[in-house]
């Protein structure tokens, strides 16, 4: 049978981002986020948790800021993985989850300093690429 029967006609195959095991290992050993992004300044991971500290006190243009550079991290992995901008990007796998952290992040912030057309962008973006991500993330 020729690849072309073999194409999935649904839509384009889910996206899964390369294990990031020391950056997973550093932050659960307690290692600060802001002293891994120096050493791991590709890491969606770490991004999404800065902007998730950022925001948790209370400075949402820091947490954007953090959210945009790891949104555009993440972005360069996805491409990287043979994301073709569109697709699932599944949140089950959790080297997925730093990229879709920081959408979500991003909108957050985005909605926190009144970005309305990139809160409503962002929201597509991120129900797109799996429509269980938000829930997950909120549920934390």
């Amino acid at each position: 049978m020729s690849d072309e029967f073999r194409k999935n006609l649904l839509g384009p195959e889910p996206t899964y981002l390369p294990e990031e095991t020391d950056v997973v290992a550093r932050l659960a050993a307690g290692d600060e986020a802001v002293d891994l992004a120096a050493k791991f300044p590709t890491s969606s991971q770490v991004w999404a948790t800065l902007a998730d500290e950022a925001f948790a006190d209370g400075r949402p243009v820091e947490s954007y800021a953090y959210a945009r550079v790891g949104y555009h991290r993440g972005l360069d992995a996805l491409r990287r993985a043979g994301w073709r901008g569109t697709g699932p990007i599944p949140w089950e796998h959790d080297p997925n989850r730093g990229f879709l952290r920081s959408l979500y992040a991003l909108g957050r912030a985005a909605a926190a300093i009144g970005e309305a057309d990139e809160v409503d962008r962002i929201e597509k973006f991120l129900d797109a690429s799996d429509p269980a991500a938000k829930a997950a993330i909120e549920a934390g």
